[in-house]
């Protein structure tokens, strides 16, 4: 069975666990994922300078851990910082979390949006969405009030928070499926997943799921 590689941009040990952790419960059997955080870097990006910094530090762990043996990698951070760095330095496939969401989301040519806590990031969210030419179909972002950080913090506070944004994307954008756009917001995005109508995408999930399916394993 596959060993996966998740590498987790954002300088924070706890989040990687956490992001382990749903990967590995999307997983085939026997399948291990073993988790690598970045050393250098704010512990969740929240800007486009930040998350622009995040590419070379992505690079750094993946040829940090290439002598190891891997099947595949996955980049959990939304903007998908790195990815055609390691892509170009690996031999295994290579998926990012905004990039499997998106196309997840877009799945039978679906409106999508993204509910997000990061404005400083709408624009290179936007810009992935049409790199993926998903532009015709991407609804748009939906974002929290306040300091993304400080809500991070508050997992009942961020879970409602989004809530109301997933909504916002459903009722005011026309919506047919909502992302949870964050690696940090792995928790409230599995949360939310059952609360709407409409299928709410989790990205590290996708991730999983589209690597697999690069794998040809069953998750």
């Amino acid at each position: 069975m596959p060993d996966i590689l998740l590498i987790n941009p954002n300088a924070s040990v706890a989040t990687t666990d956490m992001m382990v952790g749903i990967a590995s419960a999307e997983a085939p059997a026997g399948c291990r994922v073993t988790g690598r955080t970045a050393t250098q870097g704010p512990p969740m990006i929240v800007n486009e300078r930040e998350l622009d910094a995040a590419a070379a530090e992505v690079l750094k762990v993946w040829r940090t851990a290439a002598g190891e043996r891997w099947d595949g990698v996955i980049v959990s951070a939304f903007g998908d910082p790195g990815v055609e760095l390691v892509r170009r330095d690996a031999c295994v496939p290579v998926v990012g979390i905004a990039e499997a969401s998106m196309l997840a989301a877009g799945e039978g040519g679906r409106r999508f949006g993204i509910a997000t806590i990061t404005p400083d990031l709408a624009a290179p969210i936007e810009a992935r969405a049409a790199a993926l030419g998903l532009r015709a179909q991407f609804s748009g972002i939906r974002l929290t009030q306040g300091d993304p950080r400080a809500l991070v913090a508050d997992a009942r506070a961020l879970e409602e928070a989004l809530a109301q944004a997933v909504q916002r994307c459903i009722a005011d954008d026309g919506a047919e499926a909502v992302i949870i756009g964050g690696g940090p917001l792995g928790q409230a995005a599995l949360a939310l997943t059952p609360r709407f109508k409409v299928p709410v995408i989790a990205p590290i999930g996708a991730a999983m799921r589209l690597l697999c399916s690069k794998l040809a394993v069953t998750p």
